[in-house]
């Protein structure tokens, strides 16, 4: 049966785990806290990457909530501005307010992993497709009801529609 760990079970772990998170000698550490280096090492190797693991994933949420909260406030700030604008009669600035509103938008979006950015490319008119397609008619001319088949499925497929037999 494994042994308990006993800087995990230690009333001072918390202080412990900063303490070699900062970088602070082993041999200080195990003093300190009147524990071994060699308990010091196990659970620097064994546990403290889990802590670690844990305390980024949580700094990051917090960081993300942050961004969020500053976004609403940028989102509120828009919208008083365009509303002042547009109740002034300034209809330059109330546009400008909106296009800031469709950009805070578009980043929330991207924050979410909402909009897909990465480029789309459309191999229907890719010169090699094209010359693929040729082909292949141009090899089916000897045999007209295969030719036939075969540009009606290509135009199918063209079009969208996937009429497989």
């Amino acid at each position: 049966m494994p042994r308990t760990c006993t800087i995990c079970t230690h009333p001072e772990r918390d202080v412990i785990d900063a303490a070699l998170v900062a970088g602070e000698a082993f041999r200080r550490v195990a003093a300190r806290y009147k524990v071994t280096e060699q308990a010091i090492r196990r659970h620097r190797k064994a546990h403290l990457p889990e802590v670690l693991i844990k305390a980024q994933e949580a700094a990051e949420a917090a960081r993300a909530d942050d961004l969020l909260a500053q976004l609403r406030d940028l989102t509120a700030e828009a919208h008083r501005i365009k509303d002042r604008a547009e109740r002034t009669g300034d209809y330059r600035t109330a546009l400008a307010g909106i296009r800031e509103l469709v950009r805070i938008v578009e980043l929330l979006a991207k924050l979410r992993g909402e909009l897909d950015e990465r480029p789309q490319l459309n191999v229907l008119v890719v010169p090699q497709w094209l010359a693929v397609r040729a082909a292949l008619v141009a090899a089916l001319a000897s045999y007209p009801e295969a030719r036939a088949a075969v540009a009606e499925q290509l135009l199918a497929l063209e079009a969208g529609n996937d009429h497989r037999r």
